[in-house]
């Protein structure tokens, strides 16, 4: 049985898509002539160009075999036609630190596109787990790896 892991949109499923077939195809084959042509160069052991063709080839092997499981475990979430007054996948809200009393402005996102010091948090985490499904004037306890605190929803920007 194959368990599922991160949540993906249609769109995130799009674009792992694109990048795999691209290191499959493209990249493959242009590591394949690196590593034959530095292999021409003699001596292996202490070939540098033959080393680092070496290891873009592991990169690119390491990278498909996550792609390639980002795909098979994937739970697909359908983000059209959703309620604007809910949170949900790509939301753009402004939130309160209550504690802080400091407004910040998030975006909920999948764990493919999150960057928290871009302000894209995913929906994975603590605060974006805790925000799924909340609407405007929600108070919501986060709790995380830095400890328990309070969040407010106190706008839904889109």
């Amino acid at each position: 049985m194959i368990m599922a892991y991160n949540k993906l949109t249609l769109e995130d499923v799009k674009e792992i898509r694109e990048e795999y077939e691209y290191r499959s195809s493209t990249l493959k084959a242009q590591i394949a002539i690196e590593k034959m042509t530095a292999a021409a160069h003699g001596d292996r052991s202490e070939n540098a160009e033959y080393k680092e063709a070496m290891r873009n080839y592991h990169k690119n092997q390491s990278r498909l075999e996550y792609l390639s499981k980002m795909l098979n475990t994937a739970t697909i979430i359908d983000d059209t036609n959703l309620n604007k007054n809910i949170l949900h996948v790509n939301s753009v809200v402004m939130i309160k630190f209550v504690e802080e009393n400091e407004l910040e402005e998030i975006v909920l996102t999948t764990t493919l596109k999150a960057n928290p010091s871009k302000y894209l948090i995913s929906i994975e985490s603590p605060l974006g787990s805790a925000l799924l499904g909340k609407k405007v004037g929600d108070e919501v306890k986060v709790d995380s790896p830095e400890g328990v605190y309070s969040i407010l929803v106190h706008e839904i920007i889109k």
